[in-house]
């Protein structure tokens, strides 16, 4: 997120305290110093909640990033068919899951023959909302079954997507797209870390076996060994550089999510502070609609508006899912704020440099509906098993966890102690790494990702990967 980012959601922040302020019956000084308990609370309870199953789900990911090959995926996801959604999916599903990083390696995947159903459709939903960090964060916070609605919710999605790219959107816009996203862009990847690089500007190369390779930065090629890049992953697995190279992984996950899972958490805690029970009670009145059908049409579709107001995206919108939930917000409209990840306005704007600006308005709004179909048949199809089967698919709000704030000796805390341990460990890996120990295998500690050719203006911190050979392992 960039400095305009974070004054919007500050200003949105502002906005929600004074006019809590207004429609509170409590004193004022009163409604500010309750408000401002209750903040810290919640967001330190999410925390708590929460801590463990982030570090656990980015080693994770960083494993899987650094010990699984998964070279020239463009050709996999070639078609409109099912395999190619499938193999999409799957290779979504491992990689990061920063928004910004996944539709810059969507749209390399994108330029180099893949389908727009397989790359923009399946595999950049997938890498946003499928990861395995957001399914561990969405069980904590909102339960199991926003876990399986969130599943098969995605696979619809992506269907839906699918259908959207074959039989609505015109074949001579997407190609006229695909032409944009490659407009001008002669970048290969960096083999060491997966960042895009210029030959023509790069002075870090190295030849082996008669091929030129092109790094982004002095670690970078220091760091690069052809032996270890053809190792198995039980190689990889059991010896220090491979965990080194985790290490180095999931640090870079860290680096690009953590402002957005810190916003997440704080503004969750700002909204449950400082707005009265009455306006969620008066936003969220079933009654206003007449019949509960178009009640979840209109709460999903609301849903939908505030995931694109709010900024947020991935992992830091699920603490803010969370609260809508307890506060009165139905279980679609929850799932269609989720989704609706990847049409804030800056990733928008975004799509609009990556494929032009038709192409992009009709990418947000397939996104943005289809978020809330998904939103809706989810909520149905829960609902009638709920019915039928008797099984609770979906929760009481009350059953929400957003307010727990003691900390007990239990199996939280030594989850948590556990978590601390890794987390220092994996740190420590990765900043010895980028010291130059043992020949600083990864080496990414002193280069800048930012900016290339798919770093979106004011986001190029996120763009680390998606280079021309398609890395989905790379494509934070």
């Amino acid at each position: 997120m960039d400095t305009r980012d974070y004054l919007i959601l500050a200003a949105l922040a502002v906005l929600v305290v004074v006019g809590g302020s207004m429609a509170t019956t409590e004193p004022l000084g009163a409604f500010l110093y309750g408000g401002l308990v209750e903040a810290v609370q919640t967001t330190a309870a999410m925390v708590w909640i929460t801590w463990w199953a982030l570090v656990l789900g980015f080693a994770i990911a960083g494993g899987v990033e650094a010990w699984v090959d998964s070279d020239d995926i463009a050709d996999y996801l070639s078609g409109t068919d099912a395999r190619a959604l499938g193999f999409g999916a799957f290779f979504g599903f491992v990689s990061s899951s920063c928004s910004y990083s996944a539709i810059a390696t969507a749209k390399n995947l994108f330029k180099k023959g893949a389908s727009a159903s397989a790359s923009l459709g399946a595999f950049m939903f997938a890498s946003t909302n499928l990861v395995i960090e957001i399914g561990f964060v969405i069980w904590l916070l909102l339960g199991w079954q926003f876990v399986l609605a969130d599943f098969l919710g995605g696979l619809v999605l992506i269907v839906l997507l699918a259908a959207a790219f074959r039989y609505v959107v015109p074949d001579d816009l997407v190609e006229s797209a695909r032409e944009h996203a490659s407009a001008g862009d002669d970048t290969v990847q960096c083999p060491n870390c997966g960042m895009d690089v210029d030959p023509e500007q790069t002075e870090y190369t190295r030849e082996v076996d008669g091929t030129t390779y092109y790094f982004c930065s002095q670690s970078c090629l220091d760091g690069w060994d052809p032996e270890t890049a053809n190792t198995t992953i039980a190689e990889r697995a059991t010896s220090l550089a491979g965990w080194r190279d985790l290490a180095d992984k999931q640090w870079k996950e860290w680096a690009m999510l953590y402002d957005e899972i810190a916003i997440g958490f704080v503004f969750a805690g700002v909204l449950a502070g400082f707005v009265p029970q009455s306006v969620w009670t008066a936003v969220f009145d079933a009654s206003l609609f007449g019949v509960a059908p178009i009640y979840v049409v209109a709460m999903a579709f609301a849903g939908a508006v505030v995931g694109v107001l709010t900024f947020v995206c991935s992992v830091g919108n699920v603490p803010f899912g969370a609260l809508l939930y307890s506060k009165g917000l139905p279980f679609g409209g929850v799932l269609s704020y989720i989704y609706a990840d990847l049409v804030i306005p800056p990733i928008m704007e975004a799509y609009r440099e990556y494929y032009g600006g038709r192409f992009a308005a009709v990418l947000g709004v397939v996104i943005f509906i289809s978020s809330v179909v998904t939103g809706v048949l989810i909520h149905a199809v829960f609902v009638a098993l709920h019915a039928l089967t008797g099984v609770v698919f979906v929760p009481d709000p009350s059953t929400v966890t957003v307010s727990e704030i003691a900390i007990e000796l239990n199996y939280k805390a030594v989850l948590n102690a556990l978590a601390v341990v890794a987390f220092v460990a994996l740190y420590w890996l990765h900043a010895s790494d980028a010291d130059g120990d043992d020949g600083g295998h990864g080496g990414h500690g002193d280069h800048d990702h930012g900016g290339g050719d798919d770093g979106h203006a004011g986001h190029g911190d996120h763009d680390h990967g998606g280079g021309d050979d398609g890395h989905a392992g790379h494509g934070a």
